[in-house]
């Protein structure tokens, strides 16, 4: 007779069978109003993204000079629909939004990636070593942070130019340091705790603590401040843009839409309305993800809940 499971086990013995982590935390989405709603805007985007070309209404770089400034719901002599209207060059709102979600999602996902990985490292082997080295890293840091990050940003993108990849790097390594400071405190209340201090008494070496004890004990909280810089991320990239000092064309972004509307803002409003939209509702998104995010990794506010 084969095995029982320990679920069904837990059953048998009258006790509640045991969900997998996938499907607890599947159940806590759909109990959170916030997360659900994050969840489904952030996978929106990311679809969009993904198979934009396949959806796509029209060519993003097509251009109609007999269909310029259409408002939205236009249709042209050839039977071209344009839902969100037309630019000054005739070319679709819509499949330009389409084509500028792959952009912030590359950028966005990306740098928070790059930025994360120093942020983590770096904070990580502050706190965990402490004493000087820990002051010298966090005086870098407290320099760094005291420069507002999009002026930081905008600096460096002046010095080094434009361009996709450029803007990716700068991003992630400016990014940092917000990482950088937030995990040096988490793992500064970390490395008191009980069962590291048992990881010591059993003769394990430090950099064995610092990553099997310390490091999955602040991931968490790292997770949790990535799901907020991608938004902060994408904001940044749209505004670099639209000043000029980011993505250049023919790539289209939302940041780029909002620069070629704004000299027409009176007659063709839709043409800054519309991008502009698509940064707040997809900002929007992942502030609320991340929100959810933190309600259900961080230990203190399960306990308060």
């Amino acid at each position: 007779m084969p095995a029982k499971s320990k679920s069904q086990a837990d059953a048998i013995a009258g006790l509640p069978a045991r969900r997998s982590p996938i499907l607890r935390l599947a159940s806590t989405l759909v109990k959170s109003p916030v997360g659900l709603a994050g969840s489904v805007i952030v996978s929106a985007v990311v679809l969009l993204a993904l198979f934009g070309p396949l959806i796509s209404p029209q060519d993003a770089a097509a251009r109609n000079l007999r269909a310029r400034f259409q408002a939205p719901g236009h249709v042209d002599a050839a039977g071209s629909y344009y839902s969100l209207g037309s630019d000054q060059l005739g070319r679709d709102i819509l499949s330009r939004i389409i084509a500028g979600s792959r952009v912030s999602v590359l950028v966005g996902v990306v740098s928070v990636l790059l930025s994360g990985a120093i942020g983590v490292l770096y904070g990580l082997i502050s706190g965990f070593i402490g004493g000087a080295l820990d002051a010298a890293l966090m005086r870098i840091v407290d320099g760094l942070l005291a420069i507002p990050f999009i002026i930081l940003v905008i600096a460096i993108s002046g010095v080094v130019g434009a361009g996709l990849g450029t803007l990716v790097l700068i991003l992630g390594g400016t990014g940092w340091v917000t990482y950088a400071r937030v995990i040096r405190g988490e793992v500064l209340k970390a490395r008191e705790l009980d069962y590291v201090l048992a990881a010591y008494a059993l003769g394990q070496r430090r950099p064995q603590v610092m990553l099997k004890h310390i490091l999955p004990n602040v991931i968490s909280s790292a997770i949790v401040l990535a799901a907020v810089q991608v938004g902060v991320t994408i904001l940044a990239e749209s505004s670099l843009s639209f000043l000029g000092l980011g993505v250049k064309p023919p790539t289209v972004t939302w940041g780029l839409m909002l620069s070629d509307g704004r000299q027409y803002i009176n007659s063709a409003w839709w043409m800054t309305a519309f991008p502009g939209m698509a940064i707040t509702i997809t900002v929007l998104g992942v502030v609320f993800l991340g929100d959810w995010l933190r309600d259900v990794l961080d230990p203190q506010v399960r306990g308060r809940g």
